[in-house]
C-alpha cells in the first residue's frame, strides 16, 4: 500500500462515512495521485482550470464516475472550461461568475454543484461574498440563474478562531435551507467536523508538502 494511501486511509477512518474527503491534488502530477485513483476514491480538486483540463480530461473520459471539484478563484472568462471539466464548484462567488456559469451550463446541457464561498472573516485578499450580501446573491443564483447551490464555502482566518467561523457558516448554511457544506482543510478539518461539514478539502496531509 502506497503512503498516499495510508494516509488517507488514516483521516477517512477518524471521520463519518456522510463526509466526502476532497483530495486536493493541485501542483502533484497524476503519477502521484494515481494510486489513490487505483484504491478508489473518487473526489479530486484542482485550484486551476487549466492544470486540471491538462491533468483530468483524458482520465475522467475513461472514468467517469470521477468527480473533479474547482477549489481556487475562477474567473469569470474560464467559465466555459470549468462547466466542461468540474463537477463541483465550491468558489461561486459573484453575480458575474453566475452569469456564464448559468449560460455555459444550458449550452453544453449539463448541471453542475455549487457551493457559495463567503468571506466570513471579511479579509480583504480572500475571495468570497460579504456575508451582508448573502441572501441577495443565493436568491439570484437560485431563482434568477436556476444554479443548483447545495450548500456554503468558506476557509477561515487564521486567527484561532476557526470554532466561531465554522459555528457560524453551519447556521447560516441552515437558515438557507442548505444541506451540504464544504468547510475544513488539513490544518483545521477537525474543528469543522463539530459544525457538521459534510465535504473536508485536504492536501498535504495525503500528499505530502507541496515542493
Amino acid at each position: 500500500m502506497s503512503i498516499i494511501v495510508e494516509r488517507f486511509d488514516k483521516i477517512k477512518s477518524n471521520i463519518d462515512e456522510k463526509v466526502t474527503i476532497i483530495a486536493i491534488s493541485k501542483t502533484f502530477p497524476m503519477s502521484h495521485i494515481k494510486p489513490l485513483i487505483d484504491y478508489g476514491h473518487r473526489d479530486f480538486g484542482e485550484n486551476k482550470v487549466q492544470e486540471a483540463e491538462i491533468k483530468w480530461k483524458e482520465i475522467k473520459k475513461k472514468q467517469n464516475n470521477l468527480k473533479l471539484h474547482m477549489v481556487g478563484k475562477l474567473q469569470s472568462n474560464k467559465a466555459k472550461k470549468a462547466v466542461e471539466i468540474f463537477d463541483y464548484i465550491h468558489s461561486l462567488d459573484s453575480k458575474k461568475l453566475a452569469d456564464q456559469l448559468c449560460k455555459f451550463e444550458t449550452q453544453m446541457n449539463k448541471k453542475l454543484k455549487y457551493f457559495i464561498q463567503v468571506n466570513i472573516g471579511k479579509e480583504k485578499q480572500k475571495s468570497g461574498i460579504d456575508p451582508i450580501e448573502l441572501d441577495a446573491f443565493f436568491s439570484y443564483c437560485v431563482n434568477e440563474k436556476k444554479l443548483n447551490i447545495i450548500g456554503l464555502m468558506a476557509i477561515p482566518p487564521n486567527d484561532g478562531k476557526e470554532d466561531t467561523y465554522f459555528k457560524y457558516l453551519y447556521e447560516t448554511n441552515a437558515s438557507l435551507g442548505l444541506k451540504d457544506l464544504s468547510m475544513g482543510m488539513s490544518a483545521d478539518y477537525k474543528i469543522a467536523l463539530k459544525y457538521n461539514t459534510t465535504f473536508i478539502r485536504i492536501g498535504s496531509l495525503i500528499f505530502g508538502e507541496r515542493s
